[in-house]
């Protein structure tokens, strides 16, 4: 089983939305069930189950764990091919955010139009890496930072800038051969707090643009 897979058929996301084939997806993550052990818990109809699962196994989002005989039947034993699941804009091709529509390194908008672009890219190289069956090289930093006010935010942004825009000029190669291209992506967000109905609020006079 693989940690997370990115869906991008549109067929298996939407089959994959749906609120019970999604409850079995979860329940399947935590282990290979068959259909009568699952409708229990589902309140659903065996037959109901099997419907719902041959639909999550013919688009790849559930597999053959193992078979065993229960009296006179014999149960097929499935199970999720991944913990969990991220839907790529694939899946909605022709509404997919474009970041170069616009640039603007202060609006929310962009940064989500940021990351919709870094999920549907290293989904397809993910499953361009599993096809060629070779090792895909990324790297990724995470962290937290707490500012004591609103001016060191806008400095740590500064320095930021400067110095990935130092790092990139240092080691640009833009005519070596054989060289590959590289996207970085660096994000600044408030964290959301676990008791925030909502993401955290942004001036009224442009909620586009918080304050730094």
């Amino acid at each position: 089983m693989l940690d997370v897979t990115v869906i991008e058929d549109p067929e298996a996301a939407a089959v994959s939305l749906d609120p019970i084939r999604a409850r079995l997806l979860a329940e399947l993550a935590a282990g290979p069930a068959s259909a009568a052990m699952l409708a229990g818990k589902v309140g659903l109809p065996r037959q109901k189950v099997n419907y719902h699962l041959k639909a999550l196994e013919r688009h790849g989002l559930v597999e053959l764990a193992g078979e065993r005989r229960k009296g006179n039947v014999t149960e097929r034993l499935m199970r999720a091919t991944a913990a969990s699941y991220v839907i790529s804009p694939l899946a909605l091709a022709e509404v997919q955010p474009d970041p170069d529509r616009f640039r603007d390194q202060l609006s929310a908008r962009w940064l989500l139009a940021l990351g919709a672009r870094l999920v549907r890219d290293v989904g397809s190289l993910i499953t361009g890496a599993a096809k060629a069956r070779k090792r895909l090289a990324t790297y990724a930093l995470d962290g937290e930072v707490r500012f004591a006010s609103a001016a060191d935010r806008a400095a740590f942004i500064e320095e930021l800038t400067a110095g990935v825009a130092a790092l990139v000029r240092r080691y640009d190669s833009p005519d070596a051969e054989g060289g590959r291209d590289h996207r970085i992506v660096v994000a600044v967000h408030p964290t959301p707090k676990p008791q925030d109905p909502e993401p955290p609020a942004v001036t009224p006079q442009d909620p586009e643009h918080p304050h730094p």
